[in-house]
């Protein structure tokens, strides 16, 4: 067998017998590691202090056998008794780096179902998909005909030693300087290795393998002049999951996004750092070496094919759009069991209403809304009690939910329009048209579009948020709800949901500030030559900010609301709205005394993040739209109208239960 041994930062390819021991093996790393100090003599000088696995920092026993602790190409750390921190200095190196990136983030390789890319027909939910490791990759036969055909024609321009920018130039500043044929490939090496300068922390696995699958698409559709043997390549570590470390900044969003395109590509020619399931970080070469993988070899052009392109901001703007698409739905049953157990009226709600105002989110919203709240497919105990009550009207944040939410759905549908046209457009400088036999310079590496849409999408998902902190507001408060202040028993002794409120007052001041903008900044780089940028990655990170922010608030409300239907007990609510209070249980019990909050309100995030809300309740909605023709309207103050302003009194109203306040509420 043989084992990738990691010691002072150098790697070794280690063979041994399965019956060899730890110590020994900690032992031959190091006499390897002098013999190739030949200024040391080859004399080993240090002892081995320990022995652990690279991925997880498992400390292994020095008497066990190999065979019986570790697998084959598994990867070690070995650390020496002078690399261990004193009181008087700091570690000589960092003695592991335990990983960090939970095992089922990314599934491992294997046989899975196969997405094959043509470069246009990918969706942003197979990108998800293929992001969280359901799906491997292939080539569709049309994709590699293309490909082929685009690179024969870089092949005749270099034979014909024509000046083409990209392949016998250099790059941006640069681009009138003509490069020796000798040099051609170095140039493509050297364009990786220079612009490989982003900072910051690496992608998670998930958002890399997003972004290395949308670069492969964007490959396929044969626009880059890349060969298909080094696209195979790229596809062979995508499937293998062994992925580059990418850092998450330093992109303008044009020339594409060139730093975190740059780590990719550094990572595919074997250098830099790399991620697999089984090595977590390691040194690129080891880890392809170790899936039976070899490094690209760049040919001329290659270098700028990896790296033209907004793919990081793609990659992250679809993640973005599919979870503000799921919290969006969401949003809409959360505020329904707020609106229930703050005793509000579904009038608001009426078809008619939204009938004429036809924006078709809004529409959407109304309709979800009736389905969920009280009708006669599903009555509800909460409704009835208060029905004849002498309430006027609810506050905004419950009368208003399908304008507010209706036009955060219509703004995603934009959104997703634009990105589904993105993640299968050809993104390149130069592009290459094989079937024309021309190389043109353009500008289709511009993120302006993905970074614009990424914008409205942070400010249009924010209001789901804005919203719900203050329908939380309105739960907490004891005027406005006619709960136990802070929805506990024993106020003073029981804080309650006191600072559950002030979180998701601080997260959605946070999002004001992440909402503003960052496509409308552009700086000049490159000597003047990229005059204008789209700042796209940014716009990109703090869309996915944000979004996080909404589900968190969400799930506090949720908490809060489930917290309140208890003070209304024994009333039930409607069925889909008891499913929904039913699971949120199963992670959350009720609070009769203060608790630990945090774990909490994770947990319903993650119900959220998961759309276990909306798996739910989408069959009982789809249920209610099947049978009930006919529209629940129910009693409301404001229907009477006619009627008394005719002489004719209203019907009397009385209080049933529990009720809210009777002050009038514009």
């Amino acid at each position: 067998m043989k084992l990738s041994v990691r010691l002072r930062g150098d790697w070794f390819a280690v063979p041994c017998k399965g019956s060899d021991t730890i110590r020994w093996l900690g032992e031959e790393t190091l006499r390897r590691f002098y013999k190739n100090r030949a200024s040391l003599g080859g004399r080993t000088v240090e002892k081995v202090y320990e022995v652990r696995k690279a991925k997880g920092g498992a400390l292994l026993d020095f008497d066990d056998a190999i065979k019986d602790v570790v697998d084959d190409n598994d990867f070690i750390t070995v650390v020496l008794e002078s690399d261990i921190s004193s009181p008087m200095s700091l570690p000589a190196e960092i003695v592991y780096v335990e990983e960090k990136v939970a095992s089922e983030d990314v599934q491992p390789p294997g046989d899975k179902e196969l997405i094959a890319l043509d470069g246009d027909s990918l969706s942003t939910d197979d990108l998800i998909r293929l992001g969280k490791g359901i799906c491997n990759l292939t080539l569709t036969s049309e994709a590699e005909q293309k490909v082929n055909k685009s690179r024969a024609l870089v092949e005749e321009i270099l034979a014909s030693n024509k000046v083409v920018y990209g392949i016998t130039t250099g790059f941006g500043k640069f681009a009138r300087t003509v490069i020796a044929k000798e040099k051609l490939v170095e140039l493509q090496e050297n364009l990786i290795r220079s612009h490989a300068a982003g900072v910051g922390s690496a992608l998670p696995p998930e958002r890399t393998k997003m972004l290395l699958a949308l670069r492969i698409n964007v490959l396929a559709k044969g626009y880059s002049g890349v060969s298909l043997d080094t696209l195979k390549k790229l596809i062979a570590a995508f499937n293998a999951s062994c992925l580059p470390w990418i850092p998450e900044k330093g992109t303008v969003g044009a020339s594409g996004d060139l730093a975190p395109l740059a780590h990719m590509a550094l990572g595919m020619m074997g250098e830099g750092k790399m991620w697999s399931p089984k090595s977590g970080w390691a040194e690129a070469k080891f880890v392809l070496e170790s899936h039976n993988l070899t490094p690209i070899k760049l040919k001329p052009k290659e270098g700028l094919a990896l790296i033209n392109g907004t793919q990081l901001i793609t990659s992250l703007g679809c993640e973005a759009l599919e979870r503000a698409e799921a919290i969006a739905r969401q949003s809409d049953v959360v505020a329904a069991l707020t609106l229930e157990v703050l005793k509000g009226t579904t009038r608001a709600f009426d078809s008619k209403v939204h009938d004429v105002r036809p924006h078709k989110g809004q529409k959407l919203v109304a309709d979800r809304l009736r389905a969920l709240l009280h009708s006669d497919t599903y009555p509800s105990e909460v409704s009835n009690s208060h029905r004849f009550c002498d309430r006027v009207q609810d506050a905004y944040t419950l009368r208003c939910c399908p304008q507010v939410h209706g036009v955060v759905n219509d703004t995603l549908q934009f959104v997703r329009s634009v990105l589904s046209t993105e993640i299968n457009s050809a993104t390149d400088n130069p592009m290459v048209f094989a079937d024309m036999g021309e190389i043109v310079s353009a500008g289709n590496f511009h993120g302006e579009y993905p970074a614009k849409v990424l914008d409205y999408l942070a400010i249009a998902v924010h209001e789901l948020a804005s919203i719900s902190e203050r329908r939380i507001e309105r739960l907490v408060n004891p005027a406005l709800s006619e709960l136990p202040a802070f929805l506990t028993n024993n106020g003073g002794l029981n804080s309650g949901f006191m600072v559950a409120h002030c979180t998701a007052a601080a997260l959605v001041s946070e999002n004001k500030v992440l909402c503003h903008p960052a496509s409308v900044d552009s700086l000049t780089t490159s000597a003047g030559t990229e005059d204008h940028v789209s700042m796209g990655g940014f716009a990109a990170r703090k869309a996915l900010r944000v979004v996080e922010h909404v589900e968190q608030v969400l799930g506090i409300e949720l908490l809060a609301a489930c917290q309140a239907l208890e003070f209304l007990r024994p009333l039930k609510t409607t069925a889909p709205l008891e499913e929904v209070y039913r699971l949120v249980r199963e992670v959350a019990k009720p609070w009769d005394k203060d608790r630990f909050m945090a774990p909490d309100i994770d947990a319903v995030a993650k119900l959220l993040q998961e759309e276990k809300i909306w798996t739910k309740v989408k069959p009982m909605i789809d249920h209610y739209h099947s049978v009930q023709s006919v529209e629940t309207r129910v009693f409301s103050p404001t229907t009477a109208m006619r009627e008394s302003m005719n002489g004719i009194s209203a019907p009397k109203r009385r209080r049933l239960g529990r009720t809210t306040s009777n002050s009038s509420i514009r």
